[in-house]
């Protein structure tokens, strides 16, 4: 039981953490709103806002079908009941309090207004408070409407950057409301970090219906069930009843009081509304506190999918997850398991190189945390067999063999996501490989390690060793800080000579990549479109939506377009759209993963 106890107060002392690890289909025109791309209130050009740099060795900043939102069985949507009107920005203590809502005790100079919500200023990494422009309606509609699975793992970490950046709410809609949107698409990313961070930027008693069922999810994904417990009055009022008298249940153990927590349990379990699994699952953090049934055993038997509450209540109290339930977990939940510390270091390993790849680790993280794994007693034989090819790869004397050790480790991945995790944990090994090295005539997957961690300098040095029309050379082409000489229509169809992806993906995503980045010239382009048979200026809502908010200097709501833009698997995102892309980050001063993006597709197709 001290175990037990010790590991809940783990979860629930703030997943924080974490971050000593961590560093920070198709965009079709059904998933947009209707009038998408022709709003009436267009506001005028904003100036560009000066893009800034991230801590990287480059240029570049460093970090990388639509399923449902982000739901439990016991708990509230992130769309649960409607938008409540902003608190008084100016409260007062003699203020009257609404129903189902606690009184804030911070004086009136403490508290945070709704007027500009998230951590990430420009000063620290985040883009300008006017990023998203003035209509938030239709940015939170977007929101809502993305699954958060992207192609790219650069896309993902761009909007990640966008949605935690202190945001200026436009007057079209409530600040919480807006907040509440903002975490629920982190979470779909499996961005369970940035979540809370939005949902802590607001005050507790300001949150709306829609940001308390949000609050709920987050920590949840977080495994820190106390963390629900300033928002149960409202959750009740408000929210789904039997999910927050369980939540209730809790926060009255945690307090002690274990008269008002059984009680809370009883009522749930007469009702018949939730199942009697999740209902133990909340027994168990309860005998864990101290104030409920201490020997709770818990039984996967007849449970075949994992929820958020079942995520959250069985890694707060460290209860096993059979394999099959874990495996066969929503995408966004394996990010969520590599975030929470308290988890299984073998279950946080499994779930690594997906989160790696898609842009939820940053390469020193994933690095970082296999090398904390492979340090503990008894590591598996293959976890050993990784490491040891990890450190041959940063350290052996010569380069070649580190080469070497890179490219065991590129091949050793069975699947497409593993392959290219490897590319990422292997990134600085490759950036600090002397260019003296022999790596063959085509060491593509060397450049695309360098640039899945931004590593964009030290690539171009490669730039006399690669042959002209080479997959590295395609790479270079669109990746480096510069444009190469002799990028004509004939290297383009020299590229394609040689191109064995499906359709000419990849010559086409070359083609995109340099139209968009102004790195071809325009007949060129028009010459190397016709011979690949590829239209990248065809007209779409989407492609109109994101060129228009380009030409009003919103790049947070480009990050947003182009991530809805690249949804799903690289093989079903189409050409043209990663022109628009690149064109629209480009103009709005995001050039850096502009290229970072282009790359990326030719290295994973």
């Amino acid at each position: 039981m001290t175990k037990k106890l010790l590991t809940l107060t783990f979860a629930l002392s703030g997943t924080a953490l974490a971050a000593a690890l961590v560093l920070p289909a198709l965009a079709q025109e059904s998933l947009l709103p209707e009038g998408f791309g022709n709003p009436a209130d267009t506001p005028a050009p904003r100036p560009t806002p000066t893009p800034s740099q991230t801590p990287a060795p480059t240029s570049a900043p460093k970090n990388g079908t639509t399923p449902p939102p982000v739901t439990s069985t016991v708990g509230a949507t992130d769309t649960a009941g409607t938008a409540a009107d902003a608190a008084d920005e100016e409260g007062e203590d003699g203020e009257e309090v609404s129903p189902g809502t606690l009184k804030y005790d911070l004086p009136p100079g403490a508290r945070r207004l709704l007027t500009r919500i998230g951590p990430l200023t420009p000063e620290t990494g985040g883009l300008a408070p006017d990023a998203f422009g003035v209509r938030g309606q239709y940015a939170a509609a977007i929101m809502r409407r993305t699954n958060g699975q992207f192609a790219s793992r650069w896309g993902q970490i761009l909007l990640r950057r966008a949605l935690v950046s202190a945001i200026d709410t436009p007057d079209t809609i409530n600040g919480a409301d807006l907040a509440a949107d903002r975490a629920s698409l982190l979470l779909r990313m499996g961005e369970s970090i940035a979540a809370r961070w939005i949902v802590q930027a607001v005050d507790y008693d300001r949150a709306s219906p829609r940001l308390v069922a949000t609050a709920q999810q987050t920590y949840l994904a977080n495994a820190d069930p106390a963390g629900m417990c300033p928002y149960v009055p409202a959750g009740l009022a408000h929210g789904d009843e039997q999910a927050w008298r369980l939540a209730s249940a809790i926060c009255s153990g945690l307090s002690g009081e274990a008269g008002p927590a059984g009680w809370a349990i009883g009522r749930v379990r007469s009702s018949g509304k939730i199942s009697n699994f999740d209902i133990l699952l909340t027994e168990r953090v309860l005998g864990a506190t101290g104030s409920g049934r201490r020997s709770t055993t818990i039984e996967w038997d007849n449970v075949d999918r994992l929820t958020s509450w079942r995520f959250g209540m069985a890694t707060a109290t460290a209860v096993p997850v059979p394999e099959p339930v874990r495996t066969s977990a929503p995408a966004n939940m394996k990010g969520w398991t590599v975030l929470a510390p308290m988890t299984e270091m073998a279950n946080r390993v499994a779930a690594a190189p997906e989160a790696a790849a898609r842009g939820v680790l940053s390469s020193e993280a994933y690095v970082s945390l296999l090398s904390a794994a492979a340090s503990e007693e008894e590591p598996a034989e293959a976890l050993a067999a990784q490491t040891d090819q990890l450190r041959a790869a940063f350290g052996a004397a010569d380069g070649g063999e580190r080469h070497a050790a890179m490219q065991g480790l590129w091949g050793a991945g069975t699947t497409p996501v593993q392959s290219y995790a490897a590319m990422v944990s292997t990134a600085r090994a490759a950036a600090a490989l002397p260019v003296s090295t022999d790596v063959g005539s085509d060491p593509w997957q060397l450049l695309g390690s360098m640039l899945a961690g931004g590593y964009d300098v030290n690539a171009i040095a490669w730039v006399p060793k690669v042959t002209v029309g080479s997959r590295a050379w395609g790479v270079l082409a669109v990746g480096s800080p510069r444009p190469l000489n002799g990028t004509t229509a004939g290297t383009v169809g020299q590229f394609s000579g040689d191109d064995d992806s499906a359709g000419y993906l990849r010559s086409k995503f070359l083609l995109a990549g340099l139209a968009g980045l102004g790195r071809i010239e325009t007949g060129a382009a028009a010459s190397a479109a016709s011979d690949l048979e590829v239209d990248l200026g065809k007209q779409t809502r989407w492609s109109r939506a994101i060129m228009a908010a380009a030409e009003r200097r919103e790049p947070g709501m480009v990050a947003l377009l182009a991530a809805a833009g690249m949804q799903g698997e690289w093989s079903k995102v189409p050409p043209y759209h990663l022109y628009y892309i690149v064109r629209a980050l480009r103009e709005v001063g995001l050039a850096s993963e502009a290229r970072m993006i282009a790359a990326e597709a030719l290295v994973r197709v």
